[in-house]
């Protein structure tokens, strides 16, 4: 009983929600006024199926624009190749090495970031031991539990905070001697392969612009489908929600129910006295 929808939808499926939905009976219409709840689920499960039907349709098209662009960049490249010959696998290390470099310099960015972080939770920490301390030594008589709690959790967070910063601080030394090593190669290859990057360049720098078109692309492809993903986690709770509406209502009427009177024994009649023995 209760909801008959159950469509799962994934890529590619158009669901039309509210064909063959089943909430109540035409007889249970009638006894009772539809459960307003109703109502608004299912304009819920109508609104997220629209969207994911016009959201797939936009999924696809940037699937194959995606793929369109792949394809174009992967000829076009092919052909400049063609054109300039062996200079480009001769270059080829100068500009990995400009990746590593770069990638490296990034790393070395976001580790910065969690040393100074690592180093102000340090400092809030010590602030803490200093604030429960002055307050034990308001009165020296008395030993105040709340502050003895408080100084043993402050100067746990000092340890956690010293812990930390003394990571980030071996973990900053290491990837700044990386970035310099990184810097270091590049400068080395570029002296050594300076005539063929020269020539090599056109080709590297078309394939920098394909790359750039390519991830924007992708990231809206990966957008697009963290909103149908979205859209279908809401439809399939609207359902669950229908379902357990109806089973409510059914449940709601089987307590209700009258119950069918207890029939008599076959022989006896109603009202006649029980027959004497002896």
């Amino acid at each position: 009983p209760g909801v008959g929808v159950r469509p799962e939808p994934g890529v590619g499926v158009r669901p039309e929600v509210g064909v063959g939905v089943k909430v109540l009976s035409a007889r249970e219409t009638e006894e009772e006024e539809l459960d307003p709840r109703i109502q608004e689920e299912l304009e819920h499960l109508n609104q997220a199926s629209e969207e994911i039907n016009k959201v797939e349709l936009h999924l696809d098209e940037a699937r194959n624009t995606y793929r369109k662009i792949l394809s174009e960049s992967a000829k076009k490249l092919k052909a400049q190749g063609s054109q300039l010959g062996s200079c480009i696998e001769k270059a080829r290390p100068y500009y990995e090495s400009r990746r590593l470099a770069k990638d490296a310099q990034q790393e070395t960015q976001r580790v910065a970031l969690r040393y100074e972080r690592a180093v102000s939770m340090h400092n809030a920490a010590r602030e803490m031991v200093y604030v429960a301390e002055q307050g034990l030594m308001a009165d020296r008589n008395r030993l105040d539990p709340t502050w003895q709690e408080m100084l043993n959790h402050a100067t746990a967070k000092v340890n956690e905070a010293e812990e930390e910063r003394l990571r980030g601080e071996r973990e900053h030394h290491r990837v700044t001697r990386q970035c310099q090593e990184a810097e270091a190669r590049v400068q080395e290859l570029q002296k050594s392969l300076k005539r063929v990057i020269i020539k090599s360049k056109p080709y590297f720098e078309l394939k920098a612009q394909f790359n750039h078109i390519l991830e924007e692309h992708k990231g809206r492809v990966t957008g697009l489908e963290q909103t149908v993903s979205q859209a279908k986690t809401r439809y399939a709770v609207a359902l669950r929600n229908l379902e357990q509406i109806s089973e409510e209502i059914h449940a709601r009427r089987g307590s209700r129910a009258p119950r069918s009177p207890r029939a008599s024994p076959v022989g006896a009649e109603a009202g006649s006295p029980p027959s004497e023995t002896g």
